[in-house]
């Protein structure tokens, strides 16, 4: 349908939640069921699915009663950029422990052969166990504070950009949305990268009895940022970023093109009320399937690539790079090895993104009531 060749009534950006009454709010898709929704520890757009194969997405065009610079709803994208940093903040504070989590069982075994190393960690709750023994209640939370700051950078500009890529219209274009959503997730992925950075180090610290990966043993987020910068420069502070952006961006592409289909699956089969959040979050948990399959490759080896030690130039002692990563996993770890705790990477996705949906919708509408009303 690219080139203006299905034509049909103006195009206002889509919002998840019905207003008040069950009715669609001004400018919602077929049956108000359209979202932004959250990728891989980040909160990307979403559009509903069509509801016949009749209603395909129609190039771009003038949004009645939108304010220029002002999309989603009136809210301009500098304002979103803040509303997205802030739901994914409060997000994580509730998600970080299945982080610390996920990042010790993608550690454990390093380009070993299977069992032939230790185990300590054996499945998202005794690995949580072993968290708690070896570091107490707090250690659930560890790299929290650079967690934050990963979160507020990433779905900032993430949210920021996908908002000026809608107000330009792009995402009217048929692919236009999951495309505008993977590069979004791209670019913010790649300025929250120092702080991914050190949030992997500092979840990776634990005893010496129950350590996995490297240790880099840093005191506190602050000492870990002056460290890596005073031995490696700001380039260092940038190391892993090759990892990190396609992780992102699969599990945008992957998360925009599932989320959707399978919250209106979940809710054919009458299991919740349409528009509850309990459908949502069914739906995040049935599209999680297909996200932590595509993404838990792309997320162990931006794992590896951020722990790995390095040598006095910066260069890396165990992997050349992104496709070398790969290879060397696979080769020695075996497929397998790239599916390192995919189980805490599932359980993440859905409460990830109803949470980081609910934050985000209720700190908009605080917003749009402090707003004047219009002419």
């Amino acid at each position: 349908m690219a080139g203006g060749g299905l034509q049909g009534p103006a195009l206002a950006p889509p919002s998840f939640f019905p207003a008040a009454g069950g009715k669609a709010e001004p400018g919602a898709g077929p049956a108000g069921r359209c979202c932004m929704a959250a990728g891989p520890g980040a909160l990307a757009a979403f559009p509903g699915p069509p509801a016949s194969l009749q209603e395909l997405p129609f190039p771009p065009q003038s949004r009645a009663g939108v304010a220029p610079g002002s999309p989603s709803g009136g809210v301009p994208p500098a304002t979103d950029l803040v509303l997205g940093a802030a739901a994914g903040c409060l997000a994580c504070l509730l998600t970080n422990p299945l982080e610390v989590v996920k990042t010790r069982l993608q550690l454990q075994g390093e380009l070993q052969p299977p069992g032939t190393y230790p185990r300590p960690y054996r499945g998202v709750l005794r690995a949580a166990g072993a968290v708690c023994r070896a570091d107490g209640l707090r250690g659930l939370q560890k790299g929290l504070a650079a967690g934050l700051l990963y979160q507020g950078l990433m779905n900032g500009v993430r949210f920021y950009c996908y908002s000026r890529a809608e107000d330009a219209g792009w995402t009217g274009y048929p692919g236009g949305t999951v495309a505008a959503g993977a590069v979004a997730g791209a670019v913010g992925a790649f300025v929250g990268s120092p702080a991914y950075l050190v949030k992997t180090h500092l979840q990776a610290q634990t005893l010496a009895a129950v350590a996995v990966g490297h240790q880099h043993n840093h005191e506190s987020i602050s000492g870990a940022f002056e460290s890596i910068y005073k031995q490696h420069g700001v380039a260092g502070l940038w190391r892993g970023v090759t990892g990190a952006v396609p992780r992102v961006a699969v599990g945008s592409a992957a998360q925009l093109a599932t989320f959707a289909s399978a919250k209106d699956w979940v809710c054919e089969r009458q299991w919740f009320g349409e528009g509850s959040w309990a459908a949502v979050l069914a739906g995040g948990m049935v599209s999680g399937v297909a996200v932590a399959v595509t993404m838990t490759p792309f997320d162990v080896v931006s794992t590896r690539l951020y722990n790995q030690p390095v040598d006095a130039d910066g260069t890396g002692k165990l992997y050349r790079g992104f496709l070398d990563c790969i290879l060397q996993i696979s080769s020695k770890e075996g497929l397998l090895g790239l599916y390192k705790g995919i189980g805490a990477v599932y359980l993440r996705l859905g409460p990830h993104t109803v949470l980081s949906l609910f934050f985000w919708d209720e700190l908009r509408k605080m917003v749009q009531h402090q707003q004047p009303p219009g002419p």
